[in-house]
């Protein structure tokens, strides 16, 4: 945003306006650098008389959109040095066995170099006994109904290859089943409306479109295109464009799998409230900023830890921005003032555009522009606040890592968008959140099964009753979830919230692999309903400290076992601990938590002992030490003298680990530096930091 002088905007209040009417036209977007294709049709099976007319259809993309085509049924092209000339390679209804070893191989390579793929309609029915292709594709073919018409819901609205296509698309053609929910490795672009027609069998979670990255390379897949006539659909044309130019590397997308996203806004503005002047018109499930400058901001909720998610599209050179951490009001210089803004405009100053936080931090420029795309398509944004860390992904690509040092300002609070002023016309769609958790002061960590980091034939549910509005679902033998990076220290006992109409079957706690060790196992019984919750609860042992990698594995014997709600690491006491009590330094003053805060960030001084929950410190086995539920830490993992020492969320990285020294030092042993009160003052609330280890009467500690 660029600042304008208060005056002008006084602390009018404007109401959305929410205007049924026609979405802009999309500006032409910039020209593609030209690229080549390879388009690959040989079957080994069942034939699809739409074969040719699909090769000519992307012929005719090509010759529109600066792509070469080269199309060919001679597997021979699967060389190292040919497949080098193409950025994607089109599978157009390929079946059974196409390629041989060394062409398997040869394509592996081509795709860890950064290649792409793009699997048309029966490209699933392809090459069932190759492990790599299977992962690549995303899922294979398992049946299929006759044809008919289909109601296609279109999920994500950003990616090139769905944008223009309505929330819901219908269209004829024959509507594939899968062996495996492909939700797990891909971002699931568009689903099928198993009521929209007869012969579904994957139920209410059935993907029709996907993409991937794998390998180094890139993944798209669409179930469409088996009739003939599908290539003479505008619509279909231009989803399978924009599959051929995210494989290409031209256009530019999140692929990353996602689950367990509440929305906040997608056609519905329940929630929301304008505060300054301007407005946003409403129209296609799709938000564009008129006038202001003022700010939609969510009022219906504060946020703490979270991942916010949403799409966005400059018309031009535009302005807007993301705001958060910011607290209610109806003033937008409330926001600017208290919170951070994440900038949308590319043209301007470095520590004010696209990906920086606003006069703040810059993006990284250069991984800024690789994962941009230009005015008139559409970008994703995730921005990832964990205490006081923010990092900023732009279409999957981490480019910006900000850590909020100001005591004023916090990442907690509100979010909202901005409508800058007029001429600066910026669309918003798919708004959507998902909440973190965090530590508590007892120690337990509670986790939403559905947020698994990946899985296999699982997949999130919605239901009433669970917290959080959906369960870890459609539970099979053998079926298993993933949770990276949670800290399993001092983690004694699994307790889970669950709901089985049906057999239930067994929950596995491992770490490592889906194989690995196994902690504890808990049996889950038949709770009498889906509908009705009961818990379960079952002890671990041999838990290793630190932050793992956690695997929860089903078994059990029949299908629709049970679904997970959410599950909670309930931690003891951490036996082995050298004690809980004050830690004394300098002229025989504490170690103190300023004015007892407990927001990430607070300062560590030293102050007259008192005995109060400030001074009282917990040194527990791996060498964290605790007070007020959170940890001792190293400002953003620094290194340099002078680094802060704040109190911050425990989260097991080398910033919280602390050792004690035979000297009666504390050395961070991530750093290599010592906890120091600065300057070698003994007053009440002289701040402590890091600094070089020198031995010095200022760094000498009596631990409890």
């Amino acid at each position: 945003m660029r600042r304008l002088l208060r005056p002008v905007l006084g602390v009018a209040t404007a109401a959305l306006a929410v205007i049924a009417c026609t979405s802009p036209a999309t500006p032409a977007s910039a020209a593609d650098a030209p690229y080549d294709v390879l388009v690959f049709s040989k079957t080994a099976g069942f034939r699809h008389d739409s074969i040719a007319v699909g090769t000519q259809a992307i012929r005719d993309l090509g010759a529109a959109n600066n792509f070469t085509v080269t199309a060919t049924e001679d597997a021979a092209a699967f060389t190292t040095g040919n497949l080098a000339q193409y950025e994607a390679v089109v599978f157009l209804n390929t079946t059974g066995d196409v390629l041989n070893a060394s062409q398997q191989t040869a394509f592996e390579s081509y795709i860890g170099s950064g290649g792409g793929y793009v699997g048309v309609h029966a490209a699933a029915d392809t090459e069932y006994d190759w492990p790599f292709y299977g992962n690549l594709v995303g899922a294979w073919f398992a049946s299929h109904p006759a044809i008919q018409q289909a109601n296609v819901k279109v999920e994500n609205r950003a990616h090139a290859a769905t944008a223009h296509l309505p929330q819901t698309w219908t269209r004829t053609d024959e509507w594939y089943n899968y062996r495996t929910n492909a939700r797990s490795s891909a971002r699931v672009l568009a689903t099928l409306d198993e009521s929209s027609y007869s012969g579904g069998g994957m139920g209410a979670d059935h993907p029709h479109s996907w993409c991937k990255t794998y390998n180094g390379g890139r993944s798209f897949y669409t179930g469409g295109g088996h009739t003939q006539a599908s290539y003479a659909e505008p619509a279909f044309r231009a989803h399978l464009l924009g599959g051929i130019r995210y494989a290409a590397g031209r256009a530019k997308a999140d692929c990353r799998p996602e689950t367990g996203y509440t929305t906040l806004y997608n056609g519905s503005t329940s929630g929301w409230s304008q505060a300054g002047p301007g407005s946003f018109t409403n129209s296609d499930a799709t938000l564009t900023s008129v006038g202001g400058m003022g700010l939609f901001w969510y009022s219906a909720k504060q946020f703490t830890n979270y991942s916010l998610k949403l799409d966005w599209r400059l018309a031009g050179d535009d302005n807007s921005g993301v705001f958060i951490g910011f607290p209610p009001s109806s003033d937008p210089w409330s926001a600017v003032n208290n919170g951070y803004e994440i900038q949308i405009d590319p043209t301007d100053a470095v520590d004010r555009t696209t990906g920086a936080v606003y006069t703040f931090k810059s993006a990284d420029i250069a991984a800024r522009d690789a994962a941009l795309n230009p005015a008139g398509e559409w970008n994703t944004y995730e921005l990832l606040v964990e205490g006081e860390r923010l990092q900023v992904f732009l279409n999957g690509v981490k480019i910006n890592d900000f850590t909020n040092t100001d005591p004023v300002r916090s990442l907690a609070g509100h979010i909202g968008i901005q409508n800058h002023g007029t001429g600066d016309d910026v669309s918003f769609r798919n708004i959507r959140i998902k909440e973190l958790g965090g530590t508590p002061p007892g120690g337990n960590t509670t986790v939403q099964a559905e947020a698994f980091s990946s899985a296999s034939g699982v997949s999130a549910v919605g239901k009433t009753g669970a917290n959080g509005g959906q369960t870890l679902g459609y539970v099979e033998p053998g079926d298993w979830a993933a949770y990276n990076g949670l800290d399993l220290t001092n983690a004694t006992s699994f307790r889970a919230r669950i709901v089985s109409g049906g057999p239930g079957g067994t929950i596995q706690v491992r770490t490592g692999s889906p194989t690995g060790t196994v902690l504890g196992s808990v049996a889950v019984p038949n709770t009498g309903g889906w509908n009705t919750f009961a818990d379960v609860t079952t002890t671990l042992s041999g838990v290793p400290s630190g932050t793992q990698n956690l695997y929860l594995t089903f078994a059990g014997s029949g299908s629709g076992l049970f679904d997970v709600d959410d599950f909670t690491l309930v931690r003891g006491t951490g036996g082995g601990t050298p004690g809980t009590g004050p830690i004394r330094g300098l002229a025989g003053k504490c170690l103190d938590v300023r004015n007892s805060g407990t927001a990430d960030g607070t300062q560590i001084q030293l102050y007259t002992c008192n005995g109060s929950a400030a001074q009282t410190w917990s040194v527990t086995a791996n060498s964290t030490v605790r007070a007020l539920g959170k940890c001792l830490d190293v400002s953003g993992g620094g290194s340099a003298d002078g680094t802060k020492i704040q109190l911050w969320t425990c989260n097991g990285t080398g910033a919280q680990n602390w050792s004690a020294q035979a000297d009666g030092t504390v050395r961070n042993p991530q750093s290599g530096k010592c906890l120091d009160v600065s300057g070698n003052n003994s007053a009440d609330g002289t701040v402590v930091h890091l600094w070089t280890c020198t031995g010095a009467a200022n760094q000498k500690w009596v631990m409890p």
